[in-house]
């Protein structure tokens, strides 16, 4: 088994790299999909978020609006931690509970973690290898607004509210660039995937 955790930053190219390495074999772990499923109504996730929140963060078929959400604790640090200190022991359970599953069926699986706050929560030496997906700021941005139909000041807010990408990349075995170039970004998965596969791991590479 191979573990690898990507990351990178809000609209860098995360969903897309990790489709990719999908696409060439490597099993996919979604830490936002795992995300929205322990905030799913009453569970315990659920609960507390709604304690902590309230209950105008909910959408009329009780789940939680994570538009509201997000207007709350993209604006106030203090609030954006409280989320993360309730959310995610949920999450990392999730985790590594499906990575366990994962490697039971298939012993030799490449699995791919997405974690946007990977390296913000110290998980790096929990993975053979971490990867991390570049892009400008300025594409961030622009992505931010056609996706999530943000201004540009709340896109930039997202983005600032997250730890700067160059300062991700210290702590990277591999950096993919995703600068818009899907070929160029193809090229990187698949020249990553294959280094991988042809050692086993990745902690025999340098940070890049």
């Amino acid at each position: 088994m191979i573990k690898v955790g990507l990351t990178g930053g809000i609209a860098s190219g995360k969903s897309l790299v990790a489709a990719l390495f999908k696409r060439l074999g490597a099993t996919v772990v979604d830490a936002d999909i795992i995300a929205r499923e322990v905030v799913e109504p009453h569970t315990a996730g659920w609960q507390k978020v709604v304690a902590k929140f309230g209950p105008t963060i909910l959408a009329p078929d009780g789940t939680i609006d994570r538009a509201k959400l997000g207007s709350i604790v993209f604006s106030d640090q203090q609030s954006r931690d409280a989320l993360n200190d309730i959310l995610h022991p949920y999450i990392l359970d999730k985790i590594r509970e499906q990575i366990t599953e994962i490697a039971e069926k298939d012993p030799q699986a490449m699995i791919v973690v997405d974690v946007p706050l990977l390296i913000e929560c110290g998980l790096q030496h929990e993975f053979d290898a971490v990867i991390v997906v570049w892009s400008p700021i300025e594409l961030q941005r622009k992505r931010l607004m056609e996706r999530d139909g943000l201004s540009a000041g709340e896109a930039q807010q997202r983005i600032d509210a997250q730890m700067p990408l160059d300062q991700k990349r210290a702590s990277a075995n591999f950096v993919i660039e995703n600068d818009a170039d899907q070929e160029k970004t193809e090229a990187q998965v698949r020249d990553i995937f294959l280094r991988l596969r042809a050692t086993g791991k990745g902690r025999s590479e340098k940070p890049e």
